[in-house]
C-alpha cells in the first residue's frame, strides 16, 4: 500500500486470517488440556488460561484491526487495546526499521518515534512489509511538506 497526496486515508492492517487462527489455537489449546488433562486441574487450568489469553489476542485483532493510518495531515496509531491516537506529521520525529535476526530468520519492526511515545509494528500487525510501509510513511511525510527526513530514519 502506498499513499499519493489525496485526501484518502491509506490504512494497515491485520491479515484477517491471523485472528482465525488464533481463535482456533485458542479452541486447540483448551481442547488438548481438556483431553490429556486426565482430571487433573493443573494441566487444564494452564490450557484455559492459555487460551483465553490467545483468545484475547484474537479479539483484540477483530475490533481494532487497523494498525496504522496515514493521511497529508499525520498518522494514526494504535494505543492500548483497541483505542487510537493520532500525530501530526510534526509530532513524528522518526521513522525506522529495525531488523534483527529472529529464529533463524530476519525480522523487521517498524518504529515511530513521537517524542513522547514510541509505537512499534510487526509484519503481523501491518499485514505488509515493515521496510515498504516505513517508504511509504517517508514519502507521504515528505508531501507533507515536512522534508526533515535525516539519516536516523534510514532502514
Amino acid at each position: 500500500m502506498h499513499p499519493d497526496q489525496s485526501a484518502t486515508p491509506t490504512r494497515w492492517r491485520v491479515r484477517p486470517a491471523l485472528p482465525v487462527l488464533k481463535l482456533a489455537g485458542a479452541v486447540a489449546l483448551v481442547g488438548l488440556g481438556l483431553l490429556l488433562g486426565g482430571g487433573d486441574p493443573v494441566p487444564i487450568g494452564v490450557s484455559v488460561l492459555a487460551g483465553v489469553g490467545l483468545l484475547g489476542w484474537a479479539v483484540r485483532d477483530l475490533v481494532a484491526p487497523v494498525r496504522l493510518a496515514v493521511d497529508p495531515a499525520g498518522v494514526t496509531v494504535i494505543r492500548g487495546f483497541a483505542g487510537q491516537r493520532r500525530l501530526a506529521w510534526s509530532q513524528v520525529e522518526r521513522i525506522a526499521v529495525d531488523s534483527r535476526p529472529r529464529l533463524g530468520l530476519r525480522t523487521g519492526t517498524l518504529e515511530l518515534d513521537a517524542g513522547d511515545s514510541l509505537h512499534f509494528f510487526s509484519r503481523y500487525d501491518l499485514g505488509a512489509e515493515p521496510g515498504e510501509v516505513a517508504n511509504a510513511l517517508r514519502m507521504a511525510k515528505f508531501h507533507a511538506g515536512n522534508t526533515s527526513a535525516g539519516p536516523a530514519e534510514q532502514p
